[in-house]
C-alpha cells in the first residue's frame, strides 16, 4: 500500500509515526511524507530563514533513515495556518493528497494544542470523504500523537487522545530514535517530552498496552474494507 504522512512541521512525522514508517518501509510499502509548512512566500514574521533551511535538512536525513520519501510540497507559513483562508488551505491539502493518491493516510490529532495540527487534520478530511473517488481510494485514515502537542488540550473540555489502533514497532524503535536524533535543533534533554528517553518511554508504554516491547498508538478515523 502507498502510505502518506501529512506533517504540519518537520519532526511531526518522526515523533508521531517514525517507527511505523520504518516498519512499513521494511515490509515493502511505499512511504511518503508531505511537509505542509515552511517559511512561506516571504520573510516569516517570527522565524529566520536559516532555521527553516536547517530543519528541512534534518527532516530529509530523518526520512532517509526511516526509508521514506520526503515531498516538500506546500511551504505554507508555519504557525499561521489558522490565519489562511479556509478554502485555500483545503485546496492545497486536497491537491497534495490527490497528487499522491495514497491508500493509507496518517494525519495529526484534531485536538492537538498546535493550531497548525488542527487545521491540517480538518483540511485533509475534505479529501478523504468516502463517497468521492479520491476518498474511496484512501482505505485507512489514522491520527498520530505528537509529544508536547497531543496531550496538552483541556481535560474534560476537549476529547483526549484515546488510541484504538497500535503498530508493533519493537524491531524499529531504535530506527525511530536514530531518525529523531537527526533533528539536532529539536531534540531535548531528559526528562523533556522530545528527548530520546521520553520517546522510548512512550513507545514502551504503548507497547505494554498490547503486550509487546514497543508500539506506536493511533486513533483510527476510518477503515474501508
Amino acid at each position: 500500500m502507498k502510505t502518506l504522512i501529512l506533517a504540519p512541521h518537520p519532526d511531526d512525522e518522526t515523533l508521531g509515526c517514525g517507527g511505523t514508517m520504518a516498519r512499513l518501509a521494511a515490509e515493502g510499502h511505499e512511504v511518503i511524507v508531505g511537509l505542509v509548512t515552511g517559511e512561506g512566500t516571504g520573510p516569516h514574521p517570527l522565524y529566520p530563514s536559516e532555521g527553516f533551511k536547517q530543519v528541512r535538512t534534518e527532516m530529509a536525513a530523518a526520512c532517509n533513515v526511516l526509508g521514506a520519501q520526503l515531498i516538500e510540497a506546500l511551504n505554507l507559513p508555519t504557525v499561521l495556518l489558522p490565519d489562511l483562508p479556509k478554502h485555500a488551505l483545503n485546496k492545497s491539502i486536497f491537491d497534495l493528497i490527490d497528487r499522491i493518491r495514497p491508500e493509507r493516510l496518517f494525519v495529526p490529532f484534531p485536538l492537538d494544542l498546535h493550531g497548525d495540527h488542527r487545521e491540517v487534520f480538518h483540511a485533509a478530511s475534505i479529501a478523504w470523504r468516502p463517497y468521492l473517488p479520491l476518498g474511496r481510494q484512501i482505505r485507512e485514515v489514522y491520527c498520530y500523537e505528537v509529544p508536547s502537542e497531543t496531550h496538552l488540550n483541556i481535560p474534560y473540555v476537549e476529547q483526549a487522545f484515546i488510541p484504538n489502533t497500535f503498530y508493533d514497532i519493537s524491531d524499529h524503535i531504535d530506527k525511530k530514535l536514530e531518525a529523531f536524533s537527526c533533528f539536532a535543533s529539536q531534540v531535548q534533554d531528559p526528562p523533556m517530552p522530545r528527548s530520546l528517553q521520553a520517546l522510548r518511554a512512550l513507545a514502551t508504554y504503548r507497547g505494554s498496552q498490547i503486550g509487546v516491547a514497543a508500539a506506536e498508538a493511533f486513533v483510527s478515523v476510518r477503515v474501508l474494507r
